[in-house]
């Protein structure tokens, strides 16, 4: 029975665990009845729907850039998740979610009252780069600095981290799914063909730079050109997509050495010495840790599992909250979240 349980819930996926073993993964979209906006379909089958619903029908994100957007589609979205999880076996858990950095109280009582809707008993927020740091084993015993890159599908968040609480930090709206965007804005441009999100995405995973290649890769992929409006195949290259996208990954890079500007000197010290932690599923994008690498001037670590670090870091903190002491993080009941207008 699932009495403490950890939830990564991302502008892309939403993960839940229990104890080390993640229990459910699935995107975080919902299709709903364009009219009375009930639920029709989660997850997969929803995702599946992106771009090809029709009038009766609209796909929803309900998080957007890590905060959420639609509050009662959410609320349904965690709801069927946790049941799917857990069925029956779960009464009113401790529930420990991850949020980007710098959120405010409304959105840190928007969180905690979807997840008490869904059924969870206590709510504990903690900022990603924070449980990104735990995933990573970042020592937080000593006064030491370090630095927590997580760049995800709907923000990058960028911390300087120093005995279990953040330093300096920004959550820049930069993020994986804006180099889907570019992608399609580049083709549109380029090729004269409207491409959907979903193809963008595949162009990405598989041609997605952060150097020119030296050995050119394409692909094959189709849209719809927007002179005919007929079905058309067409190639795009690395060099096409590196061109379309370079500028975002140059923005992301820009905003990690603002936050060390803002930083002390001894704590960017640390950072030179031990290097910069990175994370998130963008972060998987090929070579970007050497590009982050190269403009900062320090050593870049990718973590083993970058789409997992920020759950594996929740799952190990819920069972060592003194991990969290440097920090507000405690489990409240949704009335001591409630903020006084």
């Amino acid at each position: 029975m699932a009495m403490e349980i950890a939830i990564d819930l991302g502008t892309s996926k939403t993960v839940i665990a229990s104890g080390h073993k993640i229990i459910l993964e699935l995107p975080s979209v919902v299709t709903v009845d364009t009219d009375t906006w009930e639920p029709i379909h989660f997850g997969e089958k929803a995702y599946k729907t992106y771009g090809r619903t029709p009038d009766s029908l609209t796909t929803v994100f309900p998080i957007q850039h890590g905060i959420i957007a639609a509050l009662d589609v959410a609320e349904a979205m965690i709801t069927r998740y946790m049941h799917d999880a857990f069925g029956k076996r779960i009464i009113r858990p401790k529930v420990i979610v991850s949020m980007p950095t710098g959120v405010t109280p409304i959105q840190h009582h928007t969180v905690a009252n979807a997840l008490e809707a869904a059924g969870g008993r206590n709510v504990n927020v903690i900022e990603s780069p924070i449980a990104a740091a735990i995933g990573m084993n970042m020592d937080f015993s000593k006064p030491h600095g370090g630095m927590v890159v997580d760049f995800g599908a709907g923000c990058t968040d960028i911390a300087t981290i120093s005995m279990g609480g953040i330093v300096e930090c920004d959550s820049l709206k930069i993020a994986s799914r804006d180099i889907d965007e570019l992608i399609i804005r580049y083709v549109k441009k380029e090729h004269n063909i409207l491409i959907g999100p979903l193809t963008a995405e595949e162009i990405k995973k598989q041609l997605g730079c952060a150097y020119r290649r030296p050995l050119e890769v394409s692909m094959t992929a189709k849209g719809r050109n927007l002179v005919t409006g007929l079905p058309q195949t067409f190639e795009i290259s690395s060099s096409e997509v590196y061109e379309a996208t370079i500028d975002a990954l140059l923005a992301i890079c820009n905003e990690v050495r603002a936050v060390l500007e803002r930083t002390s000197p001894d704590i960017v010290g640390d950072i030179k010495v031990d290097g910069i932690m990175l994370t998130g599923g963008g972060a998987k994008i090929n070579n970007f840790d050497k590009l982050l690498a190269d403009y900062i001037g320090a050593d870049v670590h990718m973590a083993d599992d970058p789409t997992h670090t920020v759950i594996k870091g929740e799952c190990i903190a819920i069972k060592r909250p003194e991990l969290l002491e440097n920090g507000d993080y405690l489990y409240r009941s949704i009335k001591e979240l409630i903020v006084e207008q």
